[in-house]
Order: structure tokens, then sequence, then C-alpha cells
């Protein structure tokens, strides 16, 4: 029954392809016109299934934001929305990237609740599917985070639309950045600029949480070790200098170090967030098999459970030190370059009764936004289909997101009262 209905759903709207096509419904209370197997009222289940559709069947992988962007625009203006743009960094193959800051009403608010998420996706590019045997939207971007922004647009122009609403328009905006997975170039740009009241009562972030409530997340920092070494014959190793045996036994040593085998030092551990984790992310050297390598690199991206990234970077760098020693009395050399941009341990608020709380090791724009507001941290779908190639989320889980956005915009708007 239930993927039957939502099947029927989305056939309605298979000819749907522009935001002018899109008609919102009617306000309908969250009592009305419910179908047992869902949460939602089936024509608000139907426009929030359209919309999520919609905005992953766009690519919007970081720095090719721009045709999602102005669809986004699109949609929000059609909605009844003001909408305004903001330029983040150079354009790209002539192409601007822009942050997107809806609000209700013709006043733009500088206080109350603000709902933002991010809209570009890491590669590479997953058509839309879904699986009406399951329930299941699979694409990339489903979850993070075309899930929680489909969800937040319907939660807030729903809300809005109830008669027995108690909130105003100049109580909610919503904000859409890029950047988020490379960086959080979009959400600096906005922090840093007059478009940010920094007198939110509460920010609402969107990623995935499994609809529940982050307390928080890891801190995160990142590095590059470069090796210079001697190219020769392989047949004749000796007469060179292998930058790729030194960085093997470099990142060796770093594997070592986050077990906690380097007798006196140690990455940082918490009780709540757990180890200090480190990825290698890329590796690259040589030029050929029978070549010994001149030049190795490799880049390293660290969840920080506690501490700070310059505790880290002295660890990682004392680690280090006897191949840096070794490497330059052969001649070679071997450079670690950390990163800008690292943070600590992020805490967010989970004082709302009803929702579970939990951890996660993934960054998000929370650290990047500056003001005295409370921080929520909320989506739906799993963090561990994010960023892969099955990435997907349940029907379930997008409906009872935009019931807990709402529970989340009340509770905050009730508080500042």
């Amino acid at each position: 029954m239930r993927s039957s209905l939502i099947a029927a759903a989305l056939s309605l709207f298979t000819a749907v392809g522009s935001a002018a096509q899109i008609a919102f419904p009617n306000a309908f209370q969250l009592s009305e016109h419910k179908d047992p197997d869902h949460l939602l009222p089936l024509p608000t289940l139907h426009e929030l299934l359209i919309l999520h559709r919609e905005l992953i069947k766009q690519p919007s992988i970081t720095y090719s934001e721009y045709e999602q962007g102005w669809w986004l625009v699109s949609y929000l203006k059609e909605a009844g929305w003001s909408v305004e743009t903001q330029q983040v960094g150079c354009r790209m193959m002539g192409k601007e990237r822009f942050n997107i800051l809806a609000w209700p009403g013709k006043e733009k608010p500088t206080r109350g609740t603000l709902l933002t998420t991010h809209y570009d996706t890491v590669p590479p590019y997953i058509p839309y599917s879904f699986d009406p045997k399951n329930s299941l939207v699979s694409g990339r971007g489903s979850v993070d985070a075309k899930g929680s922004l489909a969800a937040m647009i319907i939660a807030a122009i729903d809300l809005l639309g109830r008669s027995d609403n108690p909130i105003n328009e100049d109580d909610i905006s919503l904000l859409f950045v890029v950047g988020e997975e490379t960086g959080g170039d979009g959400m600096r740009t906005f922090s840093d600029s007059p478009l940010n009241s920094a007198n939110y009562n509460a920010v609402i972030f969107g990623e995935p949480t499994e609809n529940k409530l982050a307390s928080g997340h890891k801190g995160s920092f990142g590095f590059e070790i470069r090796v210079t070494g001697k190219e020769a014959h392989s047949g004749y190793p000796w007469l060179g200098l292998s930058a790729n045996n030194v960085l093997v036994a470099s990142l060796a040593k770093l594997l070592s170090l986050e077990s906690g085998q380097v007798k006196g030092l140690h990455l940082p551990w918490s009780e709540k967030y757990g180890n200090t984790t480190m990825n290698i992310g890329t590796i690259h050297g040589g030029v050929a098999h029978n070549v010994v390598a001149k030049n190795a690199t490799a880049y390293i991206a660290g969840r920080l459970a506690e501490s700070t990234p310059e505790d880290v970077e002295a660890t990682i760098t004392a680690a280090l030190a006897p191949f840096v020693n070794a490497v330059e009395e052969k001649g070679g050399s071997l450079e670690i370059e950390f990163g800008e941009g690292g943070y600590g341990p992020v805490d967010a608020n989970c004082d709302i009764e009803g929702f579970e709380c939990i951890t996660v090791n993934y960054g998000t724009d929370i650290h990047f936004l500056k003001g005295n507001h409370k921080r929520y941290l909320y989506g739906p779908g799993s963090i561990h289909v994010a960023h892969s190639d099955v990435e997907a989320v349940s029907v379930w889980d997008l409906e009872k997101a935009v019931i807990d956005y709402q529970k989340l915009i009340l509770a905050s708007y009730w508080r500042e009262k």
C-alpha cells in the first residue's frame, strides 16, 4: 500500500521539469488528508517528493552549482518568498557561485530561526532513481544534503500556511550555501557579510543525522606530505633515493601514531567524540615502475576528538621528525604542510524534548557561522551511505524530517518568547 501510493504520487508529476510548473499545495493541517501509511498529508508528501527529485536530477558538484542555484531561486520565488543571492568567490568556467537567502515576507528577518544547509555535492554525479518496493530515493545528494534541503523548504512553507501556526513571517528564513564539501567557502562568505545579522535565536543546520539531533561533531584538520628524493635506475636503487619508500614509511608511522603505538606521542581522545582519526586520502609518486621515484605526495584528512589543530600538528611533526632528518642527510627532503581552516570539536544543542541525541564524526558549516545563537544539527538519512555509490534515503525519513524541522522551529520560537 505504502509503496504504491508513493509511486502513484510521483507518476502524477512525471512531466514536471521546472520550478514554474510545480504547483504548491494549499495549506493543510497535519491532521487532515492523512493516509495511515504516511506521516504527512498526501499533497504535502507529493510536493516534498517532487522537490527532492528535481534537486537530485540537477548535478551540483562543488564549483558547478550554478544551474541548481538558479533553479532554487526560481522555486522559492514561485512560492512567494523573497530571495537574495550572494556571490561566493570568483566565477568558475564563466559561471558565478552563490549563496541563497530567502524569507517569506517583504522585510528581511534579522532574528528568529535560520534553517540552513548546502546544495553542493561531492563527485561523481549519480542520477535520480526511486525504488517503490522499499520506498527508497537514490542519487547523488539524496542524503547529503538535498534531503535536508527539500525537507526544510517544505517544513517552512507548510508551517506558515497552517491556520494554527503561531510564528510570523519575520520569525523564519532559509539559507542555502555552496562549497560546504570543500572547506565551507559559502558559509564563510555569508558569515563575514552584512547578510548575517548574527542575531538569530537559533540556527538549524541540515546534515544527515538519521533523524536525530546531533550534540556535536569532531573537529577537522588536514595536511600534505611532500617527499623529494633522487631518481635512478630501478636495477640500482642504491644510486637513488626513493621518495615513494620514504613516503610509505612515513605513512606507516602515522598509522602507528593513530593506533597509539608510538611511545611518548598520542593523538587526542575524548569521552564524547572518541578517537582522533586520520584518513590517507590521496597518494601520488614516481613516473614509472622501473624508475626510482624522485617525488611523492600524500594528503591526509583528520577528524579531531579533542584539543586543537595546533596541538595535533605538533604531535605529527614530532612523529615524522626522524624521517625528515634521515632524508635530509641523504640529500632529499620531507615537508609537512598543514592546511588552513582546521578547528577543534564543535558542540551543538540537544535540549529539545522528544529527540534522541547522538554525536557525528563529519564536519559541517556550524563552526563557520558567527553569532550568538542556539545551534541545532539535524537531517534525514545516514552519513554511512553519503559520499558513496549507494547514497539513498527512505521516504519515511524525509517525511519525518519535515515534521521534526517544524518541531525545532516552534521550539525555538517559544523559547525566544
